[in-house]
Parts: structure tokens; sequence; C-alpha cells
């Protein structure tokens, strides 16, 4: 029984220094590719599928190939599109 008990202990210690130094070192990096990849996925199906929105860009026939990998993302897209940004947006971005 105490074995198991020190065992949890020892684990429980070396996951908090884990998660302690992925955050001291790569967790903000990482952050940051997942916004990127999220912008550049949402540009994407801008491009493909503008014309959801009255931009129309590609041609149907482009479009109709591509919809099968783009309806899970639909939804969200949109919604994203259509909200209006104000000053928090701004405050999460860096200034460069």
């Amino acid at each position: 029984m105490k074995t198991h008990e020190l065992r949890d202990q020892v684990n429980g210690a070396i996951r908090a220094l884990r998660d302690i130094l992925y955050g001291a070192t790569i967790y903000e990096m990482v952050r940051d590719l997942q916004k990127e990849r999220s912008q550049r996925e949402h540009l994407f199906i801008l491009v493909v599928f503008g014309d959801l929105l009255g931009v129309p860009i590609l041609p149907p026939y482009h479009t109709l190939r591509l919809l099968p990998y783009i309806v899970p993302h639909i939804a969200g897209w949109r919604r994203s599109m259509s909200r209006e940004k104000d000053l928090t947006d701004l405050c999460d971005q860096e200034i460069t």
C-alpha cells in the first residue's frame, strides 16, 4: 500500500515538473502555431468557399471537389467570419 502511494506521488511530481517545463519553454509557441493554423484554414475556406459569403473566387468545379474535406469546418468558419471584431480581439494580437 505504501509503495503505491509513493509511486503515485513521484508520478505526480514528475508530471507537474514536465508541465512546468512545457509551460516555460514551448507553450506560447504551440499556442501561436495553433492560431496561425486556424487563420490559414479560415483563409483557405474563404478562398475556396467565398461564394457562401458572396465572394466568388474559384470555379464551382474545384469547390465541389474540395467540399467533403471542408464540410466539418463550415459552421465554425461562417460563425467566425460573420462575428464582429472588437478591441479585445486586437489585445490578443502581438504588436509588431
